[in-house]
This record gives structure tokens, sequence and C-alpha cells, in this order.
């Protein structure tokens, strides 16, 4: 029976700095997929727009989305869960006029209180924005798994004071975090996908590289940390790798006999 092995998108499959995945991390895919169910466990809809290209190169079994608030396997959607609208409302409510941007992304469209925070965000990233901002009113008519926040680190402290329900894990970037309820998580993603595939959670293995990958790093098996990773995780992993440009996934692979039979990268 295979096993289960998941990777964050953004800095442990995907690196920033080139906007690639490394060719090593390819030949590593392909190397685990005689033996694992290939998983990503992302704070991404790898269903939308700035997504759907990085899931036709990865080719996965299955998908933990939005920090575990939709999974799916293959095409197949086998869980979903909502915010309720109220409570939509109110931290839409409190962040009007506030210094960031909260709100989502769904297909082609975006709904953001305060948006010029997330063109200020685009235009320093790429170098370009284009967004097709709708009034984020819509949203109490839709439904709302998860949120991002766009802003600085150190006014996060603000919507989790106000809003204790919620969680607001960094990105690696530190330029913005999801907004989750709590007791939702990749972790709990993944513990649906063992039970879909009849699998126990110490038959999988973890990749990740910020906070918002920490209890599944936990939870799994066997939980591994990339180099560049946020100090937190790194105490709480059972391997620490090396940095996403430095081959990590393929050297994890290798140093951890994770392959069937060794070769070079």
């Amino acid at each position: 029976m295979k096993a289960i092995v998941s990777f964050d998108m953004d800095m442990t499959l995907l690196d920033h700095k080139t906007w690639k995945i490394p060719d090593s991390t390819y030949r590593a895919l392909e190397r685990l997929r005689e033996q694992y169910y290939i998983v990503i466990a992302t704070g991404r809809d790898m269903d939308s727009k700035f997504s759907i290209g990085l899931k036709e190169l990865v080719g996965q079994d299955a998908t933990i989305h939005l920090n575990g608030n939709k999974i799916s396997v293959g095409e197949q959607t086998i869980f979903e869960h909502s915010m309720e609208p109220g409570l939509v409302k109110r931290m839409l409510e409190f962040s009007a006029g506030k210094d960031f941007a909260l709100g989502i992304t769904t297909g082609t469209e975006d709904y953001y209180v305060n948006p010029e925070y997330v063109t200020i965000h685009d235009m320093t990233r790429f170098g370009e924005s284009e967004r097709h901002f709708k009034d984020p009113a819509q949203l109490l008519r839709m439904p709302v798994r998860s949120m991002t926040y766009i802003g600085k680190a150190d006014a996060i402290h603000k919507l989790e004071e106000a809003f204790p329900e919620v969680k607001l894990p960094l990105f690696s970037s530190r330029e913005g975090a999801d907004v989750i309820e709590k007791g939702v998580s990749k972790a709990e993603g993944l513990k649906r996908l063992c039970n879909y595939y009849g699998i126990s959670i110490q038959n999988t293995i973890a990749f990740g590289d910020s906070m918002n990958d920490f209890e599944i790093i936990q939870e799994a098996g066997l939980g591994i940390a990339m180099g560049n990773s946020v100090d937190q995780l790194k105490l709480i992993a059972d391997y620490v790798t090396t940095d996403i440009g430095e081959d990590g996934i393929w050297n994890a692979c290798q140093a951890l006999g994770l392959f069937k039979t060794s070769e070079r990268k």
C-alpha cells in the first residue's frame, strides 16, 4: 500500500526567487510516485487563476487547499468548510479603513477591503497588478473558506485580538497571512486524506516552510522543514533539509532513504 507525502507550495515546491519549481524537485516527485500518493498542502486554492498552472506542473494525486478548508482527490472535491457569513461581515467591517487589505481571490475576481494594499503588494513583488476588484460585500453571499490578509506582519495582532476564533499564520515572505478559523489546518486535511486512502497518519511525510505548516509538520509521521523555514518550524520538525534553492527536497529524500534506490540528482 502506498503512503502519503505532502508538500507546501510556496517556498517548498515553488522557489519565489526564480518563480520555478527546481529541476531536482521534479525529479524527486517522479521518483516518489512509485510508492507515495503525492499531495499538495497549501494555503492557496489550487483551482484559482494564480495556481491552476502550478497544479498541472506538479500532477498531484490529491490537494489540501486553503489550509484544510477544501480537499480534493483528482478533480473530485471530498470536503469543504466555509466561515459563517456573520464572522466574515464582522471582519470586513472591522478592517475597513485600516492599513491592510482583507479578502479573497476566487476565480478571476478579487474581493478585498482596502484593495490599494493588494495593488502595492503586487507592484512591489511582481512589477504589475492585474486584479479585477469587486465589491467585498458580495462575500456575504458567497462561500468563504479562508481569507487573506495583506499588510505588515506587526499589524496582524489587530485582527487576532478582535477575533479570537481565527488565527493568522504568516506567509514565509512576512508580507501577509492566511486568515483561518481555529480548529482548521493542513494537519486536519491530511487526516481526512488518510481516512480516504485508508492510511495511518504514521505513514505520512510532510514538507513545509512557514507557520501554516506547523500542525502538519507536528502530526505527520515524518515532518521535514526546509532550510529556508521559519525558526519555529525547524524546532519541531523531525528533520531540517537544505534551502529550496539548494535542492532541499531532493536532499531530504536521499538522506532519509525515501527513494527505492539511490540516484544522483
